[in-house]
């Protein structure tokens, strides 16, 4: 097994990398980040990176090259944003509890401040505009807008869809003239943007480009209405991949929908933004893990290895799915394969990924697919267990790595005292 041309095998068995470890393919991340920029056909545009998708320095780095702008919700993703040399023009600040110094932080970003901060809510108004008048700053802001998409036309998992009527993101429809006026009527605000996001992991264009309507009916009220400050609509992310089971669509064939119903707005001036995450970097990464031992018992067949939950928590937070794969198989030998039920050395029944066929004579290694976004970027130290390594993989070989975490490092942390 391969990625990026390099054998997956060398790396598990490299002693200075070994297992569990995280390797990505900055290549081929690059070349999704092209796909979908082209996909705009030289309208104005951003591709804004969800950097909660995957926090790494080397892909966000990758990704900035290749001209995304980048999608933050934290101070901390915002300060590897910038460190990672995207322009604060090119930021958008979302999420629905950011405290007053992570608005300080992007009011101070560059010479004016992030390209936007999202505001969610009807009561953040007043608090963006209270530090922007602290800082004696003009914040540029954009209205993320809740549609009301059905959640039964996401056609996505309850803990990752954003756009319906009981979800805590956004500002209700009901609620975005009255909104809008209050921005209008702060000089400390200036509205640049109007936002929508239904969720994650989203296979058909249908409820997306439903919200990109209601985002692009406000955007084409306040023309009308004579608002010229608007620069943008920006109709989020989501975009989903075939984590085995199939996706029809492409991040290109979302963008493509929505140009569509951007022109019969009348609205081809402004710039598009989305904010696309796991469909830039899930399919090109995989986790390696050592098989420790089986468990036969009864009906029953275990394989366990030592990535566990706190590794890769997507099976057990959203009942997600990772093909997992032998690191080498004997293509000499007749081997049967057999269901194997995966699961990781943590001590919880939730750490299992799944009934899995594989050689009745358990690889020495395997792979867990399409795990390059909400991976290490979630990874815990839970049960003591360190944080995986890291390879980055350019040019069909290792750019470089990041060693696993020392199992010493947890111990001293939890063995500090108050002095």
């Amino acid at each position: 097994l391969t990625l990026g041309g390099v054998r997956l095998a060398r790396l598990a068995r490299d002693a200075s990398i070994g297992t569990p470890s995280y390797v990505y393919d900055l290549d081929a991340i690059a070349r999704e980040a092209r796909e979908l920029r082209a996909a705009f056909d030289g309208v104005p545009h951003l591709v804004a990176y969800a950097v909660k998708a995957n926090t790494a320095g080397p892909i966000v780095r990758a990704l900035a090259a290749e001209g995304c702008g980048a999608d933050v919700v934290s101070g901390g993703e915002l300060a590897v944003a910038l460190g990672c040399g995207i322009a604060a023009d090119d930021i958008v600040f979302s999420g629905v509890a950011k405290t007053d110094d992570e608005i300080d932080r992007a009011l101070a970003a560059g010479a004016r401040g992030v390209g936007a901060i999202q505001l969610e809510s009807v009561e953040e108004i007043a608090r963006v505009a209270a530090r922007a008048k602290a800082l004696g700053r003009r914040a540029r802001v954009s209205m993320r807008i809740n549609p009301a998409v059905s959640f039964d036309a996401l056609d996505t998992h309850a803990h990752i869809a954003t756009g319906h009527d009981e979800a805590k993101f956004g500002i209700p429809s009901v609620d975005v003239v009255s909104a809008l006026e209050r921005v209008r009527g702060l000089p400390e605000l200036e509205l640049v943007g109007l936002t929508v996001h239904v969720g994650s992991q989203i296979t058909a264009t249908e409820a997306y480009v439903e919200a990109a309507r209601v985002v692009l009916g406000f955007a084409r009220g306040l023309r009308d209405a004579g608002v010229t400050s608007l620069a943008f609509v920006d109709t989020g992310g989501g975009f989903g991949i075939d984590y085995g089971a199939g996706c029809a669509v492409r991040p290109a064939d979302f963008v493509r929908a929505v140009r569509v119903e951007q022109s019969r707005a009348r609205l081809d001036d402004l710039a598009l933004y989305v904010e696309p995450g796991r469909s830039l970097v899930a399919a090109h990464a995989v986790l390696l893990a050592t098989v420790i031992q089986p468990k036969i018992a009864a009906s029953r067949r275990w394989l366990m290895i030592d990535a566990g939950m706190n590794d890769l928590i997507r099976p057990a937070l959203y009942q997600a799915r990772h093909r997992i794969a032998p690191l080498e198989r004997d293509v000499t030998a007749s081997v049967s394969e057999v269901a194997w039920c995966v699961v990781g050395p943590v001590c919880e029944s939730s750490d299992d990924f799944g009934i899995h066929s594989l050689p009745s004579a358990p690889p020495r290694d395997v792979a867990l697919l399409d795990a390059g976004a909400y991976g290490f970027t979630m990874a815990s130290r839970y049960n003591g267990r360190p944080l995986p390594a890291e390879v980055f993989l350019r040019g069909g070989e290792v750019a470089f790595h990041h060693a696993r975490e020392p199992v010493d490092r947890w111990v001293a942390d939890r063995l500090r005292d108050e002095s």
